[in-house]
């Protein structure tokens, strides 16, 4: 019986030890990042930048670690795994120095916007190699369930860290603790790793650069638009105009293009051949848009109603742990191993999201206690875990390794960034006009005859203000409650046959001869155009 090997490294560490330092070099990755939004009100108010600055810089790192799926395989068949960890783990640490001293919004995006880019790359690089170790039969929907443990945990954990970390001594101090755990990786990795390749090298040859950079502008542009909506009042500024019209021309350049050059970063035919990648997108978006109260509400409830400090809110991520270890178990037991279909997995995220909304609409009140937060935080973190699992492993039916890339690449794009984005951008709007109606109707009787009034202007000000936030969270909750039941009902309509089964990763040495004979189609086509 062959046992799991990594011969990247040197002989002298014990066999059992390696994948399990690649773990640990996995959670180094997964915590490190251009800044951390955790601690973003410490940010706002040492360097004088926008909140809406840092959140933007935060998603230009999601968009980064996105565009890095479309041509994982070629990089991990181009480079060696040494030089790789390396050459990540030095541009993360160079990243997290220039993020720490650095006031200059553009420098600070696009400095994220790279850092996402090789976090993921260096993230890949470990996971891939101990993909085996994780799932010997090289079944997707077991490896996914790892995937998300070690992503959603290291969220709610680097999130404490930060928080943590700004209140004993300042926020830099968070990017200085990346930086000594990346040195040691470094140090690590300039030990134990030898210089072997276990496959012949493929050159990097035939990648669209252009194509992946157009699919970034357009990702950026989307965030850009979500992110200052509010703050520039929408289409009646001048800047949320450019951005929008530079994102549709960027696309539809970016299409136009792909329709007849012979190595599209993005198939032109990726959503036309197979819909179901629309189909998955537009379940992604809903489900971020259910959960936008998370990012909204819940802040505005702990801190502004209930008046809870930063550790106090920043604490409930151990809730969101324990919610992400459920979920993985849930996903691992009944979709991995027991092998429910999608549509039950998915009525059971909307199921999970019903219960979440319900609970706060019904629930919210002045008086509510911390521990009345913690069924609902772990009930939703378990929907979406569900969710989010079952959608990603969906794209192993697709043929591999283009159209999975491709479609994995489009998919993390909005799952990781523009989805969230858009989500928020949905509900906050919809609370800023909500909350406008309800405070102009609460405010309609108060004047200086009015007994409520008697105790002070700005008493009677911010009580009514209050009132308004909460009433217009309320109704809130209740539209976004009316569309889960909706989107619970729609997923009742799903073929229920529809199995995880042989969904199984390729072996690289197939993915290679696939690139290689891809390459060569390239470059045989390429000439003919020049005899032409």
């Amino acid at each position: 019986m062959n046992t799991f090997s990594i011969p990247q490294m040197r002989d002298f560490v014990p066999q059992r030890l390696r994948p399990w330092i690649l773990v640990v070099f996995v959670l180094v990755f997964q915590f490190s990042g251009g800044v951390y939004l955790a601690s973003v009100a410490e940010m706002v108010g040492s360097t004088q930048l926008l909140q809406e600055d840092i959140q933007m810089a935060g998603y230009a790192s999601l968009v980064g670690m996105a565009l890095f799926f479309g041509m994982m395989f070629r990089l991990k068949m181009a480079v060696k795994s040494k030089p790789t960890l390396l050459l990540c783990c030095s541009v993360i640490l160079l990243a997290n120095i220039i993020c720490a001293n650095t006031t200059s919004v553009p420098l600070l995006v696009v400095t994220c916007f790279v850092s996402g880019f090789f976090r993921i790359w260096g993230t890949f690089e470990c996971n891939s190699t101990i993909q085996l170790w994780i799932t010997p039969k090289r079944d997707m929907s077991v490896f996914f369930c790892y995937v998300y443990l070690i992503v959603n945990s290291t969220i709610n954990l680097s999130g404490i860290m930060s928080v943590y970390l700004a209140f004993w001594q300042t926020w830099e101090y968070m990017h200085y603790a990346i930086v000594l755990a990346l040195l040691l990786v470094m140090l690590t990795t300039l030990i134990i790793y030898n210089d072997k390749r276990v496959m012949p090298p493929l050159p990097l040859y035939g990648i669209d650069w252009l194509g992946m950079l157009m699919w970034g502008v357009v990702g950026l542009c989307v965030v850009f638009v979500c992110t200052y909506g509010e703050h520039y009042d929408w289409f009646d500024s001048f800047h949320i105009r450019f951005a929008t019209f530079l994102g549709v021309i960027t696309f539809i350049l970016n299409r136009w293009r792909a329709s007849f050059i012979h190595h599209s970063y993005i198939f032109h035919d990726l959503f036309s051949r197979y819909p179901m990648v629309l189909m998955l997108i537009g379940i992604i978006v809903l489900g971020d848009t259910l959960l936008a109260p998370e990012h909204i509400f819940e802040h505005a409830l702990m801190e502004g109603i209930l008046g809870y400090d930063s550790l106090n809110v920043i604490s409930l991520n151990w809730v969101g742990f324990l919610g992400t270890l459920l979920g993985c178990l849930v996903v691992y037991v009944l979709f991995a191993r027991w092998k429910w279909p999608y549509q039950r997995m998915l009525m059971i995220a909307f199921l999970c999201y019903i219960f979440y909304l319900a609970y706060f609409y019904f629930v919210i009140d002045y008086n509510l206690p911390k521990e009345a937060l913690c069924l609902p935080i772990i009930v939703r973190t378990v929907g979406y875990v569900i969710m989010a699992t079952a959608v990603l492993t969906a794209n192993t039916s697709l043929p591999f390794p283009f159209y999975f890339c491709q479609a994995v690449c489009v998919q993390n794009l909005f799952s990781a960034a523009l989805a969230g984005c858009i989500g928020s951008a949905i509900v906050g709007r919809m609370l800023k006009v909500v909350q406008k109606a309800n405070f102009m109707e609460l405010s309609a009787g108060i004047d200086h005859l009015t007994p409520f009034s008697q105790g002070g202007w700005a008493a009677a000000y911010g009580m009514t203000q209050a009132q308004a936030l909460l009433e217009s969270m309320k109704e809130i909750y209740g539209i976004l409650l009316l569309i889960a039941i909706g989107a619970w009902l729609f997923a009742a309509l799903f073929h229920p046959a529809i199995r995880p089964t042989r969904y199984l990763h390729p072996l690289f040495t197939t993915i290679r001869s696939s690139l290689s004979m891809d390459m060569l189609k390239k470059m045989r086509a390429e000439k003919r155009t020049e005899m032409e």
